[in-house]
């Protein structure tokens, strides 16, 4: 919202966008980097290339890409995920 309670304008958001970046304590943050934070939450989350490409209004998977981070953990996550497939199609008990 902008000063007044309405819409915010092209005009008066680098000042606004200025204001609450220094306000989080995030000064240097660039607006486009909730771009790629936030696609890269959602590709965390399991988001498909095919779904990221749709939230982000690409149609190559090449611009996609460079959005997809990988995060800390997320490997583990996917061999503990792999492990449990692999145990299922052999039919053997799962254990936790």
């Amino acid at each position: 919202m902008g000063p007044k309670g309405a819409r915010l304008r092209r005009s008066s958001f680098r000042g606004t966008w200025s204001k609450v970046r220094t306000a989080v304590g995030l000064p240097d943050l660039h607006f486009h980097d909730l771009r790629h934070v936030g696609n890269t939450l959602a590709a965390a989350d399991g988001a498909s290339l095919k779904e990221q490409m749709a939230r982000m209004g690409h149609s190559s998977t090449r611009a996609a890409l460079i959005y997809l981070h990988a995060t800390q953990g997320r490997d583990q996550a996917i061999a503990k995920a792999l492990g449990q497939t692999l145990k299922t199609a052999a039919g053997t008990k799962i254990e936790n």
